[in-house]
């Protein structure tokens, strides 16, 4: 049987995965349009999203190797798992472009963003002072990416025909995605008790509240039979993680401990 301090550590090894592994993943797709944005601005802001998000998930990922106690670091957590050992939500593994447009990134960055936001701004209140100081830090520049993505939302939404047409098609095709990260399991139970995380559930009125305001001004529609996708917090994921991970993982794999 699992000792209840064991059981404490577990939960909260995982939930430390859940968020470095978020910003990793989501920091690797968008650094794949660096160089080739729609525009050159869009372009550098994009990038420095990725670098924030992965600034992020490396203090993340720092402290759950310290709590999981087995020696493996960053380095070892982001290059040395499987895609099966890897927490994220779904969709943030959702290909930049799967509607054949940039829509896909705007819309997904955006309704990312209102959520992670929300989760950072509640993390800051932590019984776990280091996730409280991460998450105090990490706030502040996820602040910009709500502001940014939010006003992209607007701007395509409520422009030209066709970038309308785009957005709508890319919110349907996203929104399946965007009810598992108010779904709890044990993990996310075990977390609350302990005082280090937010009820999941809780994050969504507010969510709900922020996204629709957004999506009125850009005069685009809530979808209202929405599907429903989970599986990523459990290491459930889709074909598209593996393709994130490849081109991520060579080096180390190829290479082990190599080092400049």
């Amino acid at each position: 049987m699992t000792s209840p301090v064991n059981t404490n550590i577990h939960a909260k090894f995982e939930y430390l995965l859940r968020l470095g592994d978020n910003g990793l993943i989501l920091s690797q797709q968008l650094g794949a349009w660096c160089g080739h944005g729609p525009a050159l601005e869009e372009d550098l802001a994009l990038t420095n999203v990725a670098l924030d998000l992965l600034g992020q998930s490396r203090l993340w990922l720092s402290y759950a190797a310290e709590v999981e106690g087995k020696g493996r670091d960053e380095d070892a957590l982001a290059f040395h798992r499987d895609g099966a050992e890897f927490r994220n939500l779904l969709i943030v593994e959702q290909p930049n472009d799967s509607g054949g447009h940039y829509a896909d990134t705007v819309v997904r960055q955006f309704l990312f963003d209102v959520w992670h936001q929300l989760l950072l701004a509640a993390l800051g209140q932590s019984s776990d002072p280091r996730i409280a100081e991460i998450a105090q830090k990490s706030v502040k520049e996820v602040r910009y990416h709500v502001e940014r993505s939010a006003g992209l939302v607007v701007a395509l939404g409520d422009g030209t025909a066709l970038s309308h047409q785009r957005m709508q098609a890319a919110v349907n095709r996203l929104w399946p995605y965007t009810q598992e990260w108010f779904e709890s399991d044990a993990v996310d139970a075990e977390c609350v008790d302990q005082g280090l995380a937010p009820a999941a559930g809780s994050l969504a009125a507010p969510w709900h509240a922020s996204v629709d305001a957004v999506l009125a001004r850009a005069t685009l529609v809530k979808p209202t039979r929405i599907g429903h996708q989970r599986g990523g917090k459990q290491g459930l994921h889709s074909e598209h993680l593996g393709h994130v991970l490849a081109p991520m993982q060579f080096v180390q794999r190829a290479y082990p401990g190599a080092q400049w």
